[in-house]
């Protein structure tokens, strides 16, 4: 489950902004549909927490809060450090399918990551750190055939793969296979926040395509090795990946936000009136 609300908060800032539309699917075609969201959950756990404080205090929370709290709160329950969470957000009113249709893709190029994150306001820096969330969760086979079976056109695999782990990728997710089996983003320590994602993407251990793809560019290349300087240089369990994710997802955090008439505090979590 942190991953899941990890993953839902950056989906929902990163189209319109931190508003809370991700959540919405009572219109024809809502955002949450969208290709570029496939596999999104944790709608009903936000929407736990916003009946119980509608109880407790109606009209005052909104729902773009509730997934910014939740995401940090994820981030601390998998074993990573804290860090504030800005808060007074109030709700979108709109969700279309189309406005998603920018969202960072598993196959897209490092030129493409960092013109997507670009337009957002973030830098290469931020590329990285907030790539950083996949230490935890699984993927879907879904996101592998291109990368394990035909990365060029060629029935040829993605040559960034350490050549003792591409057995061990296709055997999970074999050609033709169940699109749906999930696997860990990180084999080492999935369940725990950490910077293992790091050494991973170095040695050619990581799992989708754009994690690898951070290690093609010299900017987020050198990113990626700082983390791992300092690990190794100081106490593992102190890397400055943490409080830098923390600081990131501060930033996500403010994106687009909506605030006076700008938007609403919803009621309910998934319908605009």
């Amino acid at each position: 489950m942190p991953a899941i609300l990890l993953r839902l908060h950056f989906h929902d800032c990163f189209v319109q902004g931190c508003d809370g539309s991700i959540l919405i699917d009572n219109v024809k075609e809502a955002e949450r549909n969208a290709f570029g969201h496939e596999g999104l959950g944790g709608f009903a756990e936000i929407q736990t927490a916003k009946t119980q404080l509608e109880v407790q205090c109606p009209g005052v929370v909104s729902c773009a809060d509730i997934v910014a709290l939740a995401a940090r709160d994820a981030v601390v329950m998998a074993g990573g450090e804290s860090y504030e969470v800005e808060t007074g957000r109030r709700d979108g009113r709109v969700s279309d399918l189309s406005f998603a249709s920018k969202m960072p893709d598993v196959d897209d190029s490092i030129e493409v990551l960092k013109e997507k994150f670009k337009t957002k306001g973030f830098t290469e820096k931020d590329l990285v750190i907030l790539s950083g969330a996949h230490t935890i969760g699984t993927t879907a086979c879904f996101f592998m055939p291109k990368r394990l079976y035909n990365f060029t056109g060629k029935s040829d695999a993605d040559p960034s793969i350490n050549p003792k782990f591409l057995p061990e990728l296709r055997s999970k997710c074999p050609k033709n296979g169940n699109v749906n089996v999930r696997i860990s983003l990180d084999n080492l320590s999935e369940r725990k926040f950490d910077d293992q994602i790091m050494h991973n993407i170095k040695n050619g251990f990581a799992v989708i395509a754009s994690d690898a793809r951070l290690y093609d560019d010299n900017i987020t290349k050198a990113v990626v090795d700082s983390y791992l300087e300092i690990t190794e240089k100081s106490n593992p369990n102190s890397s400055s990946f943490g409080n830098d994710f923390g600081l990131a997802m501060v930033k996500l955090g403010r994106l687009e936000v909506k605030t006076g008439l700008l938007g609403e505090i919803r009621k309910v979590g998934d319908h605009i009136v």
